[in-house]
Order: C-alpha cells, then structure tokens, then sequence
C-alpha cells in the first residue's frame, strides 16, 4: 500500500501538479480592473498635485524665508534650485521607468521630493533651504514625467487626452491653492509648517502606488544595460554646470553687487561658456541619445517652438516668482492674501489648456488660436506694470488672468505645431526637446528676474535713502523684505516706491519676452491636424464594428477592447478622426526605447 507522501503518478512530473503559468501572470496596463487603475490615478494625482505646488507655496513665502535668515538677495535661489534639478534631471526618468519599471521610477521620484520637502522644513540656514530645494526638484520633474508615462499606459489615444485634461485640474489645484494655503499656514504656524504639513500626502500618494501600480509593460523596452548606455549622463551634467554657472554670475554680480573685476563674478563666467560648449559637443558628437536632438536643430518649425518656449516660460515665472511681493512689499498685505492673488493666474492656466486642447480636437488648427490668444499674455504683463498702490480691485486681481489663459494655450498649440511637423517616429524626441526649452526657460525667468530686481532695488534704493546710517538701512531693506512694514513711515514710503520701482522693471522684462515669444511664433504656418493613419499601421489593421455599448463609461475607464494605435481607413460617409490635441505624446506611452513612437535623436533628416 501506498504511503500517504507517495505520489499518486509514479514516473509524473511534480511540475504537473503546480500552478499552470497562466495563473501567475501579471495584467498589462489595459487589463487591470477599473478599483485598481483608480487607485493609481489617485496615487499619481496627489503626487502631481504636490509637485506643482511649490511654484506658488516659494513664490509666497520668499519675503518670510529671507527675512528670517536676513538674505532676501538670496532668495532668488530657492526657486532657481529647484527648477534647475528639474531642468537637467527629468529627461532621465523616461528612460528609468524602463530600467526601474513604473513603479520603481514614479517611487524614486516621490521619494527625492518629500525627502527635499522634510529638508526644507527642518532647514537652519539659506544654504542649506537651497540644498534641499534642489533635492526636492530631483523628485518634482521626475513625478510629472512617470504620471504622464502611466497615464499613456492605461489609456489609448481616444481617452488619453481628457484623462490627461482631468488631471491638469488637480495640478491646475495645487499650484493655485499653493500660494493662499501656504500664505496662511505662515501666518500662523510659520512657513516650515507650510512644507512639513505636506509629508502625509507624499506617504498616501506612496501607499497608493505601492498597492495598486503593478501592471507589466511586456516588450516595450530594451535589457536595463541597453537602456542605461543610452542616458545622456553627460548632456545632463554640462547643462547642469552651464546653468548653474549663469546663476552665480547673476547672484554675485547684481544680487550681491559685485564688481566686473572680481574673480567670483569673472570665474562663473568662464565656467558657463566652457560648460556650454562642452554641452554642444556632448549633443553633437558623443552622447548616444543626446536630449537636445540634433537633427530637431537643423529644422525651422522646432528651432522657432524652442526658442518660443523658452520666452513664454520666462515670462510665465518672472511674474509668478515675483507677482505676491509686490503686494507683501508695496501694498503690505499679509502672506495668505499676496499668495491668494495667483489663484486666478493658476485657474486661468487650467481653463486655457482644457480650451486649447479642446478647440484644437474640434476645429484641427492651432494657428488662429496662437494668433488671438497669444496676445493676452503681453496685455497682462502691461496691466500688472500699471498697478499701483490705489489700483482698483479688479486690477489687482484680474490682470494676471490673460497671462496664465494665454500663455497655457500658446503652450498647447506650439506643442501640436511642433508634433504636426516631425515624423511620427520622433514624439517622444520632440516632445522632450520642446520641454528642454521650457525648463531651461523657467530656470532663466527666475534668475533673470532676480537680478534685475536686486539691481534697480539697490540703485533705487540708494538715490532715495541718504545719511550716516544709509548703507546699512540699505543693506537691511534689501536683505528683509518684511522689513518694509516696521519701517518709520519717511522711509517706508522710500523703500515701498524703490520696491515697487524694481517690482515694475521685472514685469516690464517679462512683457519684452512675451512680446518677443509672439513674434518668433508668427512664421510657423498651419498644418491639419487630420489623423493621417501609418502604412504599418494600417497593413496591420483590422475593421472592427463594436457595439455603443463598448465605450468607456467614463474617461478613466480604459477602452482596451480598441486599439487605438491602430487607425482603420476611413469609411466615405465617416469624417476624419482628429489628433487628440492635448498634453504631451499623441502616441505610445512615451516609450524612449520604442522605435515606432520614440525615435532616436540621432535620427537624420
């Protein structure tokens, strides 16, 4: 008799009695269930709302910060640090989320910006305010590059782009709530409190992605060793030093007054302009997958969107980093209400891209669209230069609107424009070179900004305030904005109209550059924005006739049932399908290493 341990089949296999292998595969981004892809929108769209959300929190709390450490001069860093680690460090996640997987990638990210957020927090000095504000960028540009990628796995090109459309509300809330939130939680707990109260959120968007993101991407990338030969390790560290190195010129020469003659200003100087060229070399000659795609270079449309980008980025920053200073600084207002005065700008950014987006999908042109539109951004740089101390309320308050609407629709279409121009095979590339602008853009808005303002603060300053203690009262206003309020009232009015004075000449600075954005835009032409189906795409193609009911309900639902990918032709009676004209790649889940909708930026012609 058989002992109860015998296997029942003598000569069998023991693999025959295990699991078949089916059982333990794991579902691909279209086939999880509708709770779990919820779950990961909901992890991601926390994440997304806490990285926008520094623009306005810093923007608000610069005069706190810098008057408690007594380096207002200095304050320019704290945003300039953060949006250069986003700049030269966001490129890379698109290729680490097919090293680490989507998870591993979106983690990493969120991990760098709360560990940043708890540094800013527990900060003691300027020096070390700006370290953390630069680890927290690490994460920042990283969360909004892995949520996109996640996003474009989930859902093809018919839901993608209002899904995308949903989830610019959320950034949409945290960089418009940013600034009143913050401004309030400093007034009454201090402004540490207004970056330690965000660590809960950073843990749930955490716990989120833990639980829910575990779909398998089969076959859209390369082995990890292939994949890491193709970061551009030294693209990102020549950009880096050529960025950082303008940024100390600028502080040392006009935030701190420096002479053309000292070596902190000269040496900066000749660091940018080796780190520069080192850069191009590095783009041109040696980087395998360089960012700054060189064929894009050779090319009127993308050369002409670029510098585009970079105008209107500057101008979106100058104004955002500076806008709630004129009212802590010239109407004396509290931080909670100078940070409520960017909420419309945020709500107007929101509204425009959701309009853009949509008038593009229904009409398939973007020229009229940047020709009407783009003009706002320059009137709201005028009407915010007109501002003054007894302005009514709807000045005050209304004015910055056209800037944000306007300048998000110019954002949306030359993004279109610049896709409608380029070979399908190029998206991701192109896209990615539009953003490398931008950010470099954003960086140059602040830092430029900055010292503009500390220049004509200090000259204004000096041809107002005289006497023996006049270079240390200068010192101090310059170093203290909140200062400014306790003054004696003689020289309260001196120092209001010399901060009003240097306020207006940065909102002036980014009224030329917004002026100059509008005027670069006007060679490009039109193009349709038809669908015009891929020759691969439609010899594979198959005519599917799917009932109504195998629509989405709703646009989180993933419509897995079609592939969208693939674009059957066209029937006579059926009217040409419009490219889904919103938010980042039209195709593929910005999949750097697939060659069908990531390209190479080595590409010729």
């Amino acid at each position: 008799m058989p002992s109860e341990r015998a296997p029942l089949l003598e000569n069998g296999d023991s693999r025959s009695c295990s699991a078949p292998p089916a059982q333990n595969h794991k579902p691909g981004p279209m086939e999880i269930s509708r709770s779990t892809r919820y779950g990961i929108l909901a992890g991601i769209w926390v994440a997304n709302f806490l990285s926008v959300r520094p623009a306005t929190l810093v923007a608000t709390l610069l005069p706190s910060i810098s008057s408690d450490f007594q380096k207002s001069n200095q304050a320019s860093w704290l945003g300039t640090s953060y949006l250069l680690a986003t700049c030269t460090f966001t490129p890379l996640y698109g290729r680490l989320c097919n090293v680490m997987g989507r998870r591993g990638a979106n983690q990493l990210a969120v991990f760098f910006a709360a560990i940043g957020t708890l540094a800013c927090g527990l900060s003691g000095s300027m020096e070390g305010l700006i370290a953390a504000r630069f680890l927290s960028g690490l994460g920042g540009g990283g969360i909004m590059t892995t949520a996109t990628i996640i996003t474009s796995d989930m859902y093809s090109i018919r839901s993608r782009g209002l899904t995308q459309g949903i989830a610019s509300v959320f950034s949409g809330l945290g960089m418009g709530l940013g600034g009143p939130l913050g401004g309030v939680i400093s007034d009454r707990f201090g402004w540490r409190w207004a970056f330690l109260i965000q660590l809960p959120l950073f843990v749930l968007s955490f716990l989120l992605t833990s639980v829910n993101l575990r779909y398998t991407t089969p076959g859209k990338g390369k082995s990890t060793k292939d994949v890491l030969k193709r970061i551009d390790y030294g693209g990102s560290a020549t950009l880096m030093g050529a960025v950082l190195s303008v940024l100390v010129f600028l502080s040392n020469r006009y935030n701190e007054e420096r002479t053309w003659d000292e070596p902190s200003v000269i040496v900066p100087v000749v660091f940018s302009v080796v780190f520069f060229v080192a850069f191009v070399i590095f783009e041109l000659r040696v980087a395998a997958e360089p960012m700054l795609a060189p064929f894009l270079l050779k090319q009127k449309i993308p050369v002409l969107v670029g510098v585009s980008n970079y105008l209107v980025a500057t101008c979106n920053f100058a104004v955002m980093y500076f806008f709630p200073m004129w009212f802590q600084t010239v109407a004396l207002t509290s931080a909670s209400t100078a940070g409520l005065h960017l909420l419309p700008n945020s709500i107007s950014m929101s509204v425009g891209s959701m309009f853009a987006g949509w008038m593009m999908h229904r009409t398939g042109k973007y020229k009229k669209l940047n020709l009407i539109f783009g003009v706002f951004p320059f009137t709201a740089a005028v009407l915010i230069t007109k501002m003054r101390e007894d302005s009514g309320p709807l000045q005050l308050w209304l004015s910055i609107i056209p800037l944000g609407f306007g300048n998000a629709v110019v954002l949306q279409t030359m993004l279109i424009a610049l896709l409608a121009h380029i070979p399908h095979s190029s998206m991701a590339v192109g896209t990615g070179f539009g953003q490398l602008f931008r950010g470099i853009g954003q960086v140059g808005g602040v830092g430029i900004a900055s010292a503009i303002f500390q220049h004509t603060l200090d000259t204004a300053l000096r041809e107002r305030i005289d006497g023996p203690d006049a270079a240390k009262l200068i010192k101090d206003i310059r170093h203290s904005a909140r200062l400014v309020a306790s003054l004696p009232p003689d020289v309260q009015r001196q120092a209001r109209d010399s901060y009003a004075l240097a306020l207006r000449a940065v909102f002036t600075m980014a009224a030329v550059s917004t002026l100059l954005a509008y005027l670069v835009r006007l060679p490009i032409p039109e193009k349709e924005l038809e669908h015009q189906p891929r020759p691969k795409a439609l010899a594979e193609a198959t005519v599917r006739e799917d009932p109504p009911s195998s629509v989405p309900e709703t646009p989180f639902d993933s419509d897995d049932e079609r592939d969208d990918d693939r674009v059957p032709p066209l029937a006579k009676h059926q009217r040409p399908v419009r490219r889904l004209s919103t938010y980042e790649s039209l195709d593929g889940g910005m999949d750097l290493e697939s060659d069908d909708v990531g390209g190479s930026a080595r590409q010729q012609g």
